[in-house]
C-alpha cells in the first residue's frame, strides 16, 4: 500500500503499511478510532498475534469482537462486557419471574372459570330435575 493509503493501525503506529498488512482489512483508514480503542486494551502485537492464529474467514469476526470488548473495557474498566452480560442475565431472571406469575394467574383464573361453569351446570341440572319432577306430578 502506498503511504497515503495506510490502514488505521499503521497510521496510529506511524509505520509503513505493507501490501500484506494483516491489520489493513480489519482496521481501515476510514475508522481510526476503532484501532485506537482496540490498541489501548490489547496492544498492537497481541492484536496481530490473535489475527495470525486464526483462519482468514474468522479474522473479521475476531476483530469485531476485540473492538466490542475494548469499547466495553473503556466504558467499564473493571467488568467490561461482563457487566452487559450480567445485566441481561438479571433481565432474564426478572422476566422469568413475571412469566411464572402470569402463568399462575392464568391458571388461577382458568380454575375459577371452570369452577363457575361447573356450578352453573350443576344448578341447571338441578333446575331441570326439579322441573321434570314437578311436571310428572
Amino acid at each position: 500500500m502506498a503511504n497515503s493509503t495506510r490502514c488505521a493501525a499503521c497510521k496510529y503506529l506511524r509505520r509503513r503499511c505493507s501490501h500484506d498488512c494483516i491489520l489493513a482489512s480489519y482496521f481501515p483508514s476510514t475508522n481510526p478510532e476503532r484501532f485506537a480503542c482496540v490498541h489501548k486494551i490489547f496492544g498492537a502485537s497481541n492484536i496481530t498475534k490473535i489475527l495470525q492464529q486464526l483462519p482468514v474467514h474468522q479474522r473479521a469476526v475476531a476483530a469485531d469482537c476485540m473492538f466490542f470488548e475494548a469499547g466495553s473495557r473503556v466504558r467499564d474498566p473493571v467488568y467490561g462486557f461482563v457487566a452487559i452480560i450480567s445485566q441481561l442475565h438479571q433481565q432474564i431472571i426478572i422476566t422469568q419471574r413475571e412469566l411464572a406469575e402470569t402463568q399462575g394467574q392464568i391458571a388461577f383464573y382458568g380454575a375459577q372459570q371452570v369452577q363457575g361453569l361447573k356450578q352453573k351446570t350443576e344448578s341447571r341440572i338441578q333446575y331441570n330435575e326439579t322441573m321434570c319432577f314437578n311436571a310428572s306430578q
